[in-house]
């Protein structure tokens, strides 16, 4: 820090903060004339998922560890289970170690559910609320593109097929470079945001679509040659905004694929996560068919404030909370 005096001043400017209460009141007054409930769901949790890829704050209490949130979305899905109708949650989700120009460790999330809809659907509202907030969405119409495609027209490679060592010579024609001992995930996941993401239109909204099965999480997979999930990602150039699923309802599967994650989890050596029981029973009881997104909201004041970095949207960055 250049100076004490700095350590106490806010992130972002006074006219920034203004311009994000007004961008949090039009997303409850867009979801006020859909009839969607907004619900306030707990910061801490006595279960989270395991998903190797994300990593909660952990806090000690005197029942046991409790979980920071890193998303709302297993709460969300009880009170669907329990009767909720169509529901949405805008608020601070947590997640250890992401530090970065467009990540912060505590960020807000608008996270919200609509029953009966599926992904396809729902991306058509991503679009509406995007546009609501940041009129500049209004001029081009959204490109829709496979995960499959993305890649072929970035690296000319076949993502459900490729190996790690085709995926590290496409790296290598790219002129980007990875490490030789990442797995097949890891690669892809890499590529993606080093080169896939960086030929999308920085003028417009680009929908990713049919993930492969093990990119699912939480969300339903479509049969076929090859087997997708049925899970769609928002980009405004190469940043993303949203991430969505038409939501898996069988718990059967869900405890089977957050078993799979725990075993990840101790093939690499990470702390263990107790899975979220109460969301299990949830399912069992059963979940309506629905479908669900995830936006970040901060990212999404970047752009309606031309921010290049997430600091300068926060009120107070991770350097200065």
């Amino acid at each position: 820090m250049s100076s004490p005096e700095a350590w106490w001043r806010p992130s972002a400017g006074i006219a920034t903060l203004q311009v994000r209460a007004r961008v949090f009141s039009a997303i409850r007054a867009f979801f006020a004339r859909r009839g969607v409930l907004e619900v306030d769901c707990p910061l801490l949790s006595a279960g989270a998922c395991p998903d190797p890829q994300i990593e909660p704050f952990v806090v000690r209490t005197a029942d046991g560890p409790r979980y920071l949130h890193t998303s709302p979305e297993l709460a969300m899905k009880r009170l669907l289970a329990a009767g909720s109708g169509d529901v949405y949650s805008l608020g601070h989700v947590f997640r250890r170690g992401e530090q970065g120009r467009r990540h912060n460790p505590e960020f807000t999330l608008l996270e919200w559910y609509r029953t009966g809809w599926d992904g396809e659907r729902l991306m058509g509202e991503v679009a509406e609320l995007v546009a609501e907030v940041f009129p500049q969405a209004r001029r081009r119409a959204p490109e829709r593109i496979t995960y499959a495609a993305a890649f072929d027209r970035s690296l000319d490679v076949d993502p459900f097929r490729a190996g790690t060592d085709e995926l590290a010579d496409a790296a290598g024609r790219r002129g980007v470079s990875g490490s030789g001992d990442w797995d097949r995930r890891t690669w892809l996941d890499w590529l993606f945001a080093e080169a896939v993401a960086r030929d999308f239109a920085p003028d417009r909204l680009t929908f990713v679509v049919d993930f492969p099965p093990d990119q699912a999480a939480l969300a339903r997979l479509r049969p076929g040659a090859p087997p997708v999930a049925e899970r769609f990602e928002a980009f405004w150039g190469d940043l993303e905004l949203a991430n969505g699923f038409t939501e898996l309802t069988d718990a059967n599967e869900q405890r089977r694929r957050f078993e799979h994650e725990a075993a990840q989890r101790r093939a690499r050596g990470l702390d263990p996560i107790s899975v979220d029981e109460r969301f299990l029973a949830a399912l069992e009881t059963g979940l309506p068919d629905c479908a669900g997104v995830a936006l970040g909201v901060d990212r999404l004041l970047m752009l309606v404030c031309g921010a290049d970095q997430l600091a300068e949207v926060l009120p107070f960055a991770w350097d200065r909370a």
